[in-house]
């Protein structure tokens, strides 16, 4: 039971809740499983309310909000402070049974997004979920083949899909600017710092639900160590995915998208010696994908913590924080959020842009919001997210495994080694499987 609710008020507040729902009222919007229009609003609940899902509660405040869920008092006191009338939970699970709700934003720690997810969907609620989606290559599967089965609108975090700039780059790309793309090269300046499994044994604060926060995950001791932050708790195998797992959501997502991937056939990675807890301060993968229509088969390479594919002439990456670099049989293109250089640069001194040909986005959340309204697709929907982020993951496997693994995508199984099939799919707690 929500500590800031009591007993009679939930029972009140509930049976109100079905009554209305039978009657085909509800305040600010009719229920999900009902038609709307743009105009009506969506009642949503927040599962996670601070660091990131204070970000994304912004992109939402538009609508109703109705129900807020954290494992933290302080985070939960304070969003209540922005929405008073607002039902408070601890546990995720409760809000998936609570009349009302149409729909969910996710922003948890990374192991509860997949099964928060495919609790909400089974729910007929509409799910925006924090990237990455989920946390094994299974979840992202699971995820996927959910949200096919169901008639709800989903979005994946990755704000940045909907910028113009990732828009003109994919127009480019398509268009044939620089030829057939064989190779991409994606890099990320950001790094995991170097760590020791942390002791544990310390005393739970008393305004955190310890338990609550580990959810799926394997049981262990608190440490203040993990918490909070997603530069803390990401760095630990049971809970992230390291900076693959959260960037590659993000840069890896432009060739994807731009080069219309699907399911890689091998995958191989590099970096220092695995840790058995923690991931890489470095990495470097490489995921073969098989041509497709006009398209050749493509090389995605990753890499992060310094390293970088090498500089094309007349270009300096070491100035890239973050990049893709695209090649192409008839010249290179290297873009990033903001920026787009076709080479060399002599070649496209002349060259005229395509017209743009993919529309302007309404916003990454307020595609999600309408898309929920009217049955509109969203652009990062879960059928392409969950493919980018199984393929994402693969690079992970590959790393920890230490082998070039053949992927069989239909039978989501590594096929050369029964080793790297451990870590296609993960073990979830007691009360807490996907």
């Amino acid at each position: 039971m929500p500590r800031h609710l009591t007993r009679r008020d939930f029972l009140q507040t509930t049976t109100a809740g079905a009554a209305a729902i039978a009657s085909g009222v509800w305040v600010g919007g009719a229920p999900a499983a009902e038609s709307r229009t743009p105009n009506e609003k969506l009642n949503i609940a927040i599962i996670g309310v601070a660091n990131r899902g204070a970000a994304n509660t912004g992109g939402v405040r538009s609508e109703n909000i109705v129900a807020l869920c954290d494992i933290d008092e302080r985070y939960l006191a304070k969003a209540q402070e922005q929405f008073p009338r607002a039902r408070t939970f601890h546990d995720w699970r409760k809000v998936m049974d609570e009349p009302g709700i149409d729909a969910v934003v996710i922003s948890t720690a990374d192991h509860h997004h997949a099964p928060a997810s495919v609790a909400a969907m089974r729910a007929g609620k509409h799910v925006y979920c924090e990237k990455p989606l989920a946390h094994c290559v299974y979840g992202a599967r699971v995820v996927r083949e959910t949200f096919l089965k169901s008639k709800v609108a989903t979005q994946m975090g990755t704000q940045i899909h909907a910028g113009d700039n990732y828009r003109r780059v994919v127009e480019l790309i398509r268009s044939g600017a620089i030829g057939p793309v064989r190779e991409a090269h994606v890099w990320c300046g950001r790094t995991s710092s170097k760590v020791e499994r942390l002791k544990g044994g310390a005393s739970v604060p008393a305004h955190l639900h310890w338990d609550l926060w580990l959810g799926p995950a394997p049981a262990r001791e608190y440490d203040p160590g993990y918490l909070p932050g997603n530069l803390t708790w990401n760095r630990w195998w049971d809970f992230g995915n390291g900076v693959l797992g959260d960037m590659g959501s993000h840069l890896i997502d432009l060739p994807y998208w731009a080069l219309d991937l699907d399911h890689p056939t091998t995958v191989s990675a590099e970096g220092p010696p695995p840790h058995p807890e923690a991931n890489p301060d470095w990495l470097v993968c490489r995921w073969e994908h098989p041509a497709k229509g006009d398209r050749p088969a493509v090389a995605l390479d990753w890499h992060h913590g310094g390293k970088r594919p090498e500089s094309p002439a007349g270009i300096d990456l070491s100035k890239w924080s973050d990049g893709i670099l695209f090649i192409g049989d008839k010249g290179e293109l290297v873009a990033d959020y903001g920026k787009i250089a076709l080479l060399p640069q002599e070649k496209f001194a002349d060259f005229q842009r395509p017209e743009p040909t993919i529309p302007r986005s309404k916003g990454h959340y307020q595609e999600w919001i309408h898309a929920a309204k009217t049955g509109e697709p969203t652009t990062c929907n879960f059928d392409y997210s969950g493919k980018l982020i199984e393929n994402n993951l693969l690079g992970n496997v590959a790393f920890r495994t230490g082998q070039k693994l053949e992927w069989n995508a239909a039978e989501l199984r590594v096929t050369n080694t029964d080793v790297a099939n451990r870590y296609v799919r993960k073990e979830y707690r007691k009360g807490w499987k996907i």
